[in-house]
């Protein structure tokens, strides 16, 4: 008999809403016996069935829910029908796509499981206990939807000793190079399955890199700070771009942004390792300009209590950002930091235009692409937001 777990009478219906987690402190009581890792039924305070996942009590997150029907068994054929169904998003959003986030945990209904396609090579992040448990399904799954060449394991992140789990990483199946060539929106990249930042490629910036297309003309200079491996950059050759100045705090984010600028037989393109608050100052003292102007940061803000000061962060680049665009040229914006909610982004660009002296019109507003689809019950999916404005200037 599975253990059941009993929600207090007082709480959001945030299950109901189909948020993916039930934390410790909404939970009134457990019933039965239990191994981590174990699935478990979730009741109401009425003991009406709610949900099944998997259960961690050493977890702020104690249950993980895995489905919502209470016919649905969870075995190894659940497992291949999740990855099939994850993988049929993707293929029927992003035609053709090769490389792509192919799972994306809680958003697919495979709580704690990260998977990205890199061409015929797979990289997993498993970061819940309930699905270490299940690694032999999940195996099992991925070699029968995508038959790769092989999967890397990135479980190299700390949020597993979180669950009780240790960091790891290496081969879990089959061997390839650790380097490996994918193309994107035309584009192509090398990335560093075995070191790259997270999994090795960010994806989830495809379709708002595609979307910097109609700002670029054949005379355009454009400016792309936090440039890590050159995306935006590349995409801005590619659009046809004059000239393009990447930047990036990182000489191995540098060298491999040029490597990639080599593979696709860009030239027209200036490296500088610096760091990029102080690149902007700089270069709004030396009354530079740009047509267009990229500003793409990493998280500033990590919990809550780091709010204030990453807005005070992304006010300093927005705001010198903007004084470096040409007038009616294009300021492209981006924060990754999910604690950083929209309004508050909107709010401190707000802030950004007035000091800078600049009128703003949007021209588009996006977050993650078709490969990070979002719970809507589940506000932690939408972190990102992307903006272009056009950008004329205030007396």
């Amino acid at each position: 008999m599975k253990a059941k777990v009993i929600l207090h009478r007082k709480r959001k219906k945030r299950v109901e809403q189909g948020h993916p987690w039930v934390f410790q402190s909404e939970i009134d009581e457990v019933i039965g016996d239990f191994t981590p890792g174990d699935i478990v039924d979730v009741y109401n305070h009425n003991h009406v069935f709610l949900a099944r996942g998997f259960i961690n009590p050493n977890s702020q997150m104690m249950v993980r829910v895995l489905t919502h029907q209470e016919d649905e068994q969870i075995d190894s054929s659940f497992f291949v029908q999740r990855i099939k169904q994850a993988w049929a998003h993707r293929q029927r959003f992003i035609p053709n796509v090769t490389s792509c986030r192919a799972i994306y945990g809680e958003a697919d209904f495979l709580p704690g499981f990260v998977v990205d396609k890199y061409e015929d090579v797979l990289v997993v992040q498993i970061m819940a206990l309930g699905m270490e448990v299940q690694k032999e399904s999940l195996l099992e799954g991925l070699l029968e939807v995508f038959q790769p060449k092989a999967i890397y394991l990135r479980n190299d992140v700390y949020v597993r000793e979180l669950e009780g789990l240790e960091q790891e990483k290496g081969f879990w199946y089959g061997e390839s190079p650790t380097e490996i060539e994918i193309v994107e929106n035309g584009v192509r990249y090398i990335v560093d399955i075995e070191n790259g930042q997270k999994t090795g490629f960010f994806f989830d910036q495809r379709q708002n890199r595609a979307a910097i297309q109609p700002l670029i003309t054949e005379d355009a200079e454009v400016l792309d700070c936090f440039t890590h491996t050159g995306s935006f950059m590349l995409n801005a050759c590619k659009y046809g771009a004059k000239h393009v100045t990447a930047v990036d705090i990182s000489e191995h984010a540098i060298e491999t942004a040029k490597k990639n600028a080599a593979l696709n037989d860009f030239s027209n393109v200036d490296f500088v390792v610096a760091n990029a608050f102080d690149y902007l100052r700089d270069c709004v003292q030396e009354e530079k300009k740009w047509d267009v102007v990229i500003v793409d940061p990493p998280a500033f803000a990590k919990s809550k209590h780091a709010v204030k000061k990453a807005l005070r962060g992304y006010k300093d680049i927005n705001l010198n950002g903007l004084k470096l665009v040409r007038e009616g040229g294009y300021f492209v914006t981006a924060s990754c930091s999910y604690h950083v909610h929209p309004h508050m982004f909107m709010d401190m660009l707000t802030d950004a235009a007035f000091d800078a002296k600049k009128i703003l019109r949007q021209i588009h507003w996006d977050g993650a692409g078709y490969d990070h689809p979002k719970l809507l019950g589940a506000d932690e999916g939408d972190y990102l937001k992307f903006a272009i404005f056009e950008v004329t200037t205030r007396k």
